[in-house]
């Protein structure tokens, strides 16, 4: 006899509830480490003690949510917070120092092709202005030697002020040097001098004590009887006598005209210097430039490198030159062209066109803090000695002299950096503690979640393969396709249990000899336990 025909004459079975299956809810509910769940899904009706639980986790929950994300949207703002440390440093590299002296051309070394080229920019042409400088000033017959180009370079570097007429006398830490130690360097002042700029492989100078007297000491002429006369305003005119300095870092060029600071005459400056190293956030934490500089001309980033870079473009495109302190092989402007096209354009650009020229911060930089104090020079004690010494009258050395003290206050250095307020660390801490908190839950709770929710879908794709359910007094059979086997059909044995009178509920455990896989089964029947299919 078969098992189909054996199904109708077994016994009646004595039905008992059998234990619910993984994916149920309330098994769910009462195995999961959430607290309050075990108190609301419950087997039996609804109870004011489970409604109480529901509201309060619920409540809970949704306290919860809220917390993170509070949290989620302080994360995505990128706060950041500025740390201000002090730190010592056993030595440190003296800054580069650039110098220029606020007039550009000596008037003894200007010869008549010099001023052929250059009296439109020095507003010397106009009549009333040629009377008692005929004899130089008189062009009606005159033109160049044959041959004869002008060479702007050349016509600064030779009229500009030469430092070793200017430097009387010069010592660093107490050590005695000279012009050789400056490098000549362009600047819209014309020639001026960098000390200590590390160009040309000269190792760069340290300091090894803070204070006065172990920094940079010159005491310079800065010549008042070489200055041109004014004869009227250009753009480029100047009243101020003495010299402009600027304290920067080696890795960026000077932009003295912008950054400098002014030294007079007749005193003597005492400049102490802090080293402070800005360390900003890249974005979305901040907004500094990360990324390297892209120009021909410079392989570091730096705000005055990113100023004459764009400068220089911006010439070349509406003059169709540069100018001599700015970088490149193009072509110099004359000085007919630096009258009528660079000077205004660049004047334009400075004062008014802020959008061509947009340059971010860079994240490393470094710059150097200053506090300016002076005295006055000569003291009525030493002025017959200092005329005497250099050969110079009182008056001129009250006019012309001044000394200038470069130094560290102290051998440390601001360390100024950004820093992000919130990271992802902080993120998961945050939402942890409001976790276990309102909810009780951890990652591991969020596992059994996922957990519950692949028992639901495993046993949905299982119950979606049986085809046919029949049986008799004893068995029940079921034909169903076995999981990734569509073409195979089997007929398999189950051992059934009643648990209600209404409705037939069948949890079956199997063991699929092709599969090798234990599964679970949750079948529910609207018919009764007859020959008849069952419905489900």
């Amino acid at each position: 006899m078969s098992d189909f025909q054996r199904a109708d004459s077994e016994e009646p079975l004595s039905f008992k509830e059998a234990p619910r299956p993984p994916s149920d809810i309330t098994v769910f509910g009462a195995n999961c480490t959430l607290h309050g769940l075990s108190h609301i899904f419950l087997p039996g009706g609804v109870t004011l003690r489970r409604l109480l639980w529901a509201a309060a986790f619920s409540t809970s929950l949704s306290i919860f949510l809220l917390q993170v994300a509070d949290r989620v949207i302080e994360y995505y703002q990128y706060p950041h917070v500025t740390i201000l440390d002090e730190m010592d440093s056993p030595e440190m590299y003296f800054p580069a120092i650039t110098l220029c002296n606020y007039n550009s051309f000596r008037k003894s070394q200007i010869r008549r092709n010099d001023l052929f080229w250059m009296a439109g920019s020095l507003a010397i042409l106009k009549d009333s202005h040629k009377k008692g400088l005929l004899n130089l000033l008189d062009f009606n017959k005159y033109s160049p030697p044959p041959g004869y180009r002008v060479n702007t370079t050349e016509i600064m570097s030779r009229l500009g002020h030469q430092l070793e007429d200017m430097l009387l006398e010069c010592k660093f830490r107490g050590e005695t040097c000279s012009h050789k130690n400056f490098t000549p360097i362009y600047t819209r002042y014309g020639k001026c001098y960098t000390f200590n700029s590390g160009q040309d492989g000269n190792p760069l100078l340290t300091t090894l004590k803070g204070g006065t007297g172990n920094g940079l000491e010159i005491m310079l002429d800065i010549q008042q009887d070489e200055y041109l006369p004014v004869w009227g305003e250009t753009d480029e005119t100047s009243y101020e006598a003495g010299i402009k300095v600027q304290i920067h870092s080696q890795d960026e060029p000077p932009f003295i005209d912008q950054l400098g600071f002014g030294v007079a005459p007749g005193f003597q400056t005492f400049v102490s210097c802090q080293q402070q190293l800005l360390l900003y956030l890249p974005p979305p934490w901040g907004d500094c430039k990360s990324t390297p500089i892209d120009s021909e001309f410079f392989s570091t980033y730096s705000i005055t490198a990113c100023r004459i870079d764009c400068e220089t473009r911006y010439l070349l495109e509406n003059c169709d030159c540069r100018m001599v302190h700015m970088p490149g092989t193009s072509r110099v402007c004359t000085p007919e062209q630096y009258k009528d096209c660079a000077d205004p354009a660049l004047d334009f650009l400075v004062e008014k066109d802020n959008d061509y020229c947009v340059c971010e911060t860079p994240c490393n930089m470094t710059r150097y803090g200053k506090e300016l104090s002076m005295v006055k020079i000569p003291s009525k004690a030493s002025a017959k000695y200092l005329a005497k010494k250099f050969n110079k009258t009182e008056q001129y050395i009250g006019d012309n002299i001044l000394v200038l003290d470069i130094f560290f206050e102290a051998l440390n250095y601001e360390k100024i950096e950004q820093k992000k307020a919130y990271e992802i660390a902080g993120l998961l801490g945050d939402i942890g503690g409001q976790m276990g908190l309102f909810i009780g839950a951890s990652v591991l709770t969020i596992l059994e979640i996922f957990d519950y929710l692949y028992e639901v879908k495993l046993s949905k794709r299982i119950r979606s393969n049986i085809l046919y359910i029949f049986g008799g007094n004893t068995k029940i059979y079921v034909l169903m396709l076995l999981p990734h086997h569509k073409q195979t059909w089997s007929c398999v044995l189950f051992h059934s249990h009643m648990f209600n009178t209404q409705t037939l509920h069948i949890y079956a455990e199997f063991f699929s000899q092709t599969e090798n896989t234990l599964f679970h089964l949750m079948v529910s029947s609207c018919g009764n336990t007859g020959s008849a299919p069952l419905c489900f």
